[in-house]
């Protein structure tokens, strides 16, 4: 008799990783995100229904990383213009709504019979909104940067902030006594300053000369690996000091936001932060009790309609408040009215505080998943709300705000300079990017922000703002950009033009049939530029020069018509104007 033999960790992972992938690609298929179906997926390959993968404990303790990066990247987000800007939305909004939602949730879960300690651990978590998947709807709507769009992300982004206090006032209200520990509470409080202080410090004084370094040398594997050690290591530090990882890793995001590594960091992040996160809503599912869902289905119904009901009410009231017309204010009430992501880790922090039993958990889990469910059709009714005739004094308040990246020029050497000055003159929002160190601090000497990555990323495009950009220009030196790559480019921002800088017309041949909007040689307008001033300095008219530039450009076009077709840069000689022979 043979024994049964437990799968490997490499089996499991490729039954994670398939179970994963089957259901995010159906429910993205859907249009219901990625985060429901990483949850079936889990509940799937969980002890409960096919028992092909255990230990979810384990697996949730690695995947908590996933929340560590999550939070270092809201830290990152924290631009401190655009937040100086927004500061009215996201302390007075964002604010309301958390306190208010949360509050009137609770008061809700008190009647169904809870605690008033369980029902604000449960409460004010579901005042919380899913971030993962109200934002890419409203990128995809082209609505993320107008007003309406502007107080949705203020909420969300206040929301996020959030998770530090209400992760705070969670252990605060701990049973738990290998939890509450012996440390007094203001010793804490000192710890904590002492902490952001130095942690502050390093960034400052350490992590970016650290990250120059690493850019000058051109070692991108170490760049991830610095950016890992630095989340990693800022947790590990909350951590020692009996104090939340994720209020480590959120600092170490905020100290390194205004930095010129803000977006090369993003998007070497990204990947983790997606993967692991994923692992920890797959280890979430495998931990559900179906058992208990089961014995409830009308309580996890009832629940998922008042939550969405109460949210976008108490929302819907705010918004007014503030003078929104009433047809934004029930759209924004409907969009936010789901629970979130930061539900599941609230959740597991309460049940770790002894505040809630297993079972809730696995209720209230599942009333998260049911309201998330309903937001692709909530935000179909919202469509409907925006589309119908709105006042004539509100039409001026959808139209899109100035903030946000209009153009992105990547190459601030001498060509990119003048084409970004350019812009800024004409007040067009640029966001300029180079991979030389040097020059980004003679930059900043100017006043210029430039931040440093490798343009011909795709992923650091995206991370720059590049899915709401109008312009993508790049004015690298040389023989850097292919044909392939701006075919790349185009598919993933379909909706920005793209131009180009070729070093020469080999280039601007091999460039040909590509989606770039302009390609233009490097000095080709600024030898036409001498020309006209050297034969104005020999006395010829100002029409005989204008003749003699037409024939040039019409020749050149001719030439490079006919060297697209053949791609041989020999073709086309007879095109060239030459120099006829005189008689002596």
């Amino acid at each position: 008799m043979h024994e049964a033999v437990e799968p490997s960790l490499l089996g499991e992972g490729v039954l994670l990783l398939g179970f994963a992938l089957g259901f995010v690609l159906l429910f993205r298929r859907l249009g219901l995100g990625a985060t429901l179906g990483y949850l079936l997926a889990g509940i799937v390959v969980g002890p409960q229904v096919l028992g092909l993968a255990g230990d979810a404990p384990a697996k949730m303790g690695i995947a908590e990383l996933g929340i560590t990066l999550l939070l270092f990247i809201v830290g990152l987000e924290l631009n401190p213009s655009r937040l100086w800007r927004m500061k009215q939305e996201i302390l007075g909004i964002g604010l309301l709504q958390v306190v208010a939602c949360g509050l009137a949730v609770a008061g809700v879960i008190t009647f169904a019979g809870f605690s008033p300690g369980a029902a604000l651990a449960l409460g004010l978590p579901l005042a919380l909104s899913s971030t993962a998947q109200v934002l890419p709807m409203l990128r995809s709507s082209g609505r993320l940067h107008t007003p309406f769009g502007e107080r949705a992300f203020a909420i969300l982004l206040f929301q996020d902030l959030s998770i530090i206090p209400l992760i705070t006032i969670i252990a605060a209200m701990s049973r738990n006594p290998a939890q509450a520990g012996d440390t007094p509470g203001w010793q804490l409080a000192l710890y904590t300053v002492i902490a952001i202080g130095g942690l502050v410090a390093a960034g400052r004084f350490a992590i970016r000369p650290l990250f120059r370094l690493i850019g000058n040398l051109g070692e991108r594997e170490m760049f991830v690996v610095a950016a890992l050690f630095t989340v990693i290591g800022s947790a590990a530090l909350m951590e020692y000091l009996g104090l939340s990882t994720a209020l480590g890793a959120f600092i170490a995001g905020v100290m390194l936001a205004d930095s010129p590594y803000r977006h090369e960091l993003e998007a070497d992040v990204e990947p983790f932060r997606s993967i692991l996160l994923g692992l920890f809503f797959l280890a979430v599912g495998m931990m559900l009790d179906l058992g208990a869902i089961a014995a409830r289905p009308l309580f996890i119904i009832g629940m998922a309609l008042l939550l969405i009901a109460v949210k976008a009410a108490v929302i819907f009231v705010i918004a007014r408040l503030v003078r929104m017309p009433w047809r934004s204010a029930l759209a924004l009430g409907l969009l936010l009215s789901q629970g979130g992501e930061f539900g599941f880790v609230l959740f597991t922090q309460a049940q770790s505080a002894l505040l809630i039993a297993p079972e809730t958990v696995s209720l209230f889990g599942a009333v998260v998943t049911l309201s998330m469910a309903t937001t692709p059709f909530l935000m179909a009714a919202t469509r409907r709300l925006r589309q119908a005739p709105a006042a004539p004094e509100d039409a001026s308040r959808e139209e899109p705000s100035a903030d946000g990246a209009n153009a992105i020029v990547v190459g601030y050497g001498r060509f990119g300079q003048t084409v970004a000055q350019m812009l800024i003159a004409s007040e067009v929002p640029v966001t300029l990017i180079d991979n030389d160190t040097e020059m980004i601090d003679v930059a900043g000497t100017f006043g210029a922000k430039v931040y440093f990555g490798d343009g011909t990323r795709v992923e650091l495009l995206r991370q720059a703002g590049a899915e709401d950009a109008a312009l993508i220009l790049f004015c690298i030196d040389g023989d850097q950009i292919s044909a392939d790559f701006l075919e790349n480019v185009h598919q993933a921002f379909p909706n920005a033009a793209i131009y180009v800088r070729a070093y020469d017309r080999r280039a601007v041949i091999k460039l040909g049939g590509s989606p770039a909007s302009y390609i233009v040689r490097e000095v080709m307008e600024s030898a036409i530029r001498m020309a006209r001033m050297a034969l104005e300095a020999t006395d010829v008219g100002i029409e005989a020069i204008d003749r003699a530039e037409d024939m040039y450009r019409a020749r050149d076009r001719e030439r490079l018509h006919k060297q697209f077709e053949t791609g041989d840069v020999r073709d086309a000689r007879d095109r060239i104007l030459v120099q006829k022979e005189r008689g002596r």
